[in-house]
């Protein structure tokens, strides 16, 4: 299976097969890492949005691999400002790398960059569509703590109408036989472009606005934040902050191998008090951004197969 030169920019893109290959690379560097595999090769990351993990994550994976990174993390800082378009940045970025990951809050911009781009490209987010290569990391995540990822009770709790991570994960795990479980209020529930998508591939899922209904039920809870950014009226968003809080209170109510996973930044839709509790595994899902990120650059860049 040959990922040079391929680029990473929705998880549609990727079979069943492609995904456990990208999780069986990330494992064997994980086992017998390869610090100086993309020695001499540069990234251009190129953040028009605020990151924290992915922007640092790749940084770190390209740096423990002995290649360098290059880019920006405010675009007011670039010729956007002076009215360059975003096809001739990505094409000034070509020159310079041999590698692009970009962070975009339009949706489809990873897309067109991919588009004008001669050199592979990683979607890092764009709007509220997708983000795969968290989704790599999150199903990294429950493989890992899991065991498996076949047969899970998974519940996504939160923000499903704008969380693109939600979005990309739940096509992803409808490969596996899962059984989901979306808890949001109407107005923020996941959207039916998606629902009809899983009616399709046989997937069974259930909705409710009510966080302790399924409780007993799951196997992983993936908790989102209230997106304040993504919503066009800033009175929305105030109705719908703090609806959802998963406290030591909520755990009383769940399995004893339930794992807790949230994409971060939260605010206060977990407290902190889960935090030392067996439950808990956003830190550790944020940890694996690096190895995840560490195999699908030599991947896409032709020193791994």
């Amino acid at each position: 299976m040959d990922f040079k030169n391929r680029d990473i920019i929705s998880i549609n893109d990727f079979s069943k097969e492609e995904l456990l290959h990208i999780l069986k690379v990330v494992r064997q560097l994980e086992q017998k890492p390869k610090s100086s595999l993309l020695n001499g090769k540069i990234l251009a990351a190129l953040f028009f949005e605020p990151s924290t993990r992915t922007r640092l994550s790749f940084t770190s994976a390209m740096e423990q691999l002995s290649g360098k990174v290059i880019g920006f993390s405010n675009a007011n800082t670039t010729s956007i400002q002076k009215g360059e378009s975003l096809w001739d940045t990505i094409k000034m970025a070509e020159q310079y790398s041999d590698a692009i990951v970009i962070r975009h809050p339009l949706e489809g911009s990873a897309r067109l960059a991919a588009e004008a781009a001669s050199i592979p490209v990683i979607n890092g987010g764009d709007g509220s569509n997708q983000h795969p290569t968290q989704t790599m990391l999150d199903l990294y995540t429950i493989q890992k703590t899991k065991g498996k990822l076949d047969g899970l009770h998974i519940g996504f709790v939160g923000d499903l109408k704008y969380g693109r991570t939600v979005h990309s994960l739940v096509i992803a795990l409808a490969h596996f036989n899962p059984t989901f479980y979306f808890i949001a209020p109407d107005d923020l529930q996941i959207p039916e472009s998606y629902l009809d998508e899983l009616f399709q591939k046989r997937v069974k899922y259930h909705k409710t606005s009510d966080l302790g209904r399924f409780s007993r039920e799951l196997d992983v809870l993936y908790v989102t934040r209230i997106q304040k950014e993504r919503f066009p009226d800033p009175l929305e968003y105030e109705k719908f902050k703090g609806i959802y809080r998963v406290d030591e209170a909520f755990l009383q109510g769940v399995k004893k191998e339930l794992k807790i996973m949230h994409p971060l930044p939260r605010i206060d839709e977990i407290d902190k008090s889960v935090d030392s509790t067996s439950h808990a595994a956003y830190f550790g899902q944020a940890a694996n951004g690096i190895p995840v990120r560490k195999a699908l650059l030599a991947l896409v860049l032709g020193k791994i197969k």
